[in-house]
C-alpha cells in the first residue's frame, strides 16, 4: 500500500515526527559510558506515553523478526546495525551506538536512527562510517521531490556509499511511512536513476542509509531479531522521515535545534 496524506494528516505527522526526534535526542544525551541497553528502552517507554503516543516496536511480529520485537526502541550496538533488541548490555567508552526509533500519535507514524560514539575514544573508522551515512542521508533528501523517482533516491544514497568504499546491502533499506509503519514503497540503498515510483506530494518515507565496514552480509543474533555484521565489523545508520512537497523534501524528524 502507498498512502498520501492530506493537509490535515501531514500536519499530524510533522508532530509525530517533532516527537520521535526529540526522545532520539534526549536517550543520545543520556546514553553515556555506563548506562545500560534496557535503561534506554524505559526511558523510551516513559516519553512515548507521556506523549500519549503509541510504539510502532512492542507488538511488532513481521516475518523477519521471531515474534512481537517487545522492546521501546532498537538499540545497535558496534557490529549490530539492525533491529537491536535491548538486553543487559552496558555502555563502554568507545561503543558505537545506534539508535531506531518509531512512533506512532493521532494515526500517523514517523521514524528516524541515529548513530554516535559513547565517550570520548572516537575511533576515526567509526566517525567515518557514520558521517557516510548522514551524507548518504543528505544525499538522498536532496534528490526527493516531486516529479522524482525512487530510483534517484536510491542512487544518491548508492553513489555517496559507494565512494566511500563501503559495501552495500539491499536486503532492508527505506519505506514508505504513514498509518503504518513499513509500507510501500521499497527504498533500496543503492539503485538506478529515473527508475521506480514516481514521488507525489503527501508522500512520507523513511530513507535509512546503513553500512557495514567491511562486508555486506548480515547474520541475526539469538535473539532472532539483532541483525550484525558477519565479519564482526561495526556498523553504522542513520535515518530521516521526509514528506514530499509541491517544494521538494520536508524533514519531520529533524532535531529542533537544528531546525532551520
Amino acid at each position: 500500500m502507498i498512502e498520501i496524506l492530506n493537509h490535515t494528516r501531514l500536519t499530524r505527522a510533522r508532530d509525530t515526527g517533532a516527537l520521535v526526534a526529540g526522545i532520539l535526542q534526549t536517550l543520545k544525551g543520556r546514553s553515556t559510558i555506563g548506562t545500560n541497553l534496557l535503561d534506554i528502552d524505559r526511558w523510551t517507554k516513559a516519553m512515548i506515553i507521556e506523549a500519549g503516543a503509541t510504539s510502532c516496536y512492542v507488538d511488532y511480529a513481521p516475518s523477519f523478526g521471531r515474534g512481537p520485537f517487545g522492546h521501546y526502541i532498537c538499540t545497535a550496538v558496534n557490529d549490530a546495525v539492525l533491529h537491536g533488541r535491548p538486553h543487559n548490555y552496558t555502555l563502554a567508552d568507545g561503543d558505537l551506538l545506534t539508535l531506531d526509533l518509531a512512533v506512532s500519535k493521532a494515526g500517523v507514524a514517523a521514524d528516524a536512527a541515529i548513530s554516535f560514539i559513547v565517550g570520548d575514544t572516537k575511533p576515526p573508522e567509526s566517525v567515518a562510517m557514520i558521517s557516510a551515512t548522514e551524507r548518504a542521508l543528505a544525499a538522498a533528501i536532496a534528490a526527493a521531490g516531486p516529479g522524482a523517482r525512487i530510483g534517484d533516491i536510491s542512487h544518491a544514497i548508492g553513489t555517496v556509499l559507494s565512494e566511500a568504499g563501503y559495501p552495500i546491502n539491499t536486503e532492508f533499506g527505506g519505506h514508505g511511512i504513514g498509518s503504518t509503519m513499513h509500507q510501500d514503497p521499497h527504498v533500496p540503498n543503492t539503485g538506478r536513476p529515473g527508475r521506480g515510483y514516481k514521488l507525489r506530494p503527501g508522500l512520507l518515507l523513511a530513507l535509512e542509509p546503513w553500512v557495514m565496514a567491511d562486508t555486506a552480509q548480515l547474520v541475526t543474533d539469538a535473539d532472532g531479531w539483532t541483525l550484525r555484521s558477519a565479519t564482526g565489523c561495526r556498523a553504522a545508520h542513520s535515518e530521516h522521515t521526509i514528506a514530499i512537497t509541491d517544494d521538494g523534501a520536508e524533514i519531520l524528524t529533524l532535531p529542533e535545534q537544528t531546525q532551520p
